[in-house]
């Protein structure tokens, strides 16, 4: 059985080169408070680069969890660090979610669609959790790995 949060992504490159503009638009249209979290300059490279890293994370997230989904506990405490709310932080896996079923419009099934809401509702947990670890100064916690 294929993986439905992967196929969603390999449909999505099969029909653009770059997600990269189409996901920061949504954000910023939907969060424009986060538009200026970023530099102008450079700003493009660290947006790429970001949303590169969170696609991987996410990808081992859904999948094997081999190690590469930890960059999403990682990034919550960094972003913490930047004065990024849980919240904001929270919905730039969302917005990930509907560019790609925007993207993949009637190829965006039923599974498709159970995949990534059981994927978001884990995110948010993880996120939950370690915000509330991080802002106690306790160790965080992290999602079970798969063997």
């Amino acid at each position: 059985m294929s993986n439905p949060i992967l196929r969603s992504f390999e449909i999505a490159a099969a029909r653009c080169e770059d997600l990269t503009p189409r996901v920061y638009r949504r954000l910023f249209r939907d969060h424009p408070e986060a538009d200026a979290m970023f530099r102008r300059d450079g700003s493009d490279l660290v947006k790429g680069s970001m949303l590169a890293f969170t696609i991987d994370a996410m990808l081992d997230f859904a999948g094997e969890r081999r190690g590469h989904f930890r960059m999403i506990e990682c990034e919550i405490v960094s972003h913490d660090a930047y004065g990024t709310p849980p919240e904001l932080f929270k919905a730039f896996f969302g917005i990930i979610a509907e560019t790609l079923r925007e993207l993949l419009g009637a190829d965006w099934s039923t599974e498709i669609e159970d995949a990534w809401r059981k994927l978001l509702d884990e995110i948010e947990g993880v996120v939950a959790a370690n915000y509330t670890a991080a802002q106690q100064g306790a160790p965080v916690p992290g999602p079970i790995v798969r063997t």
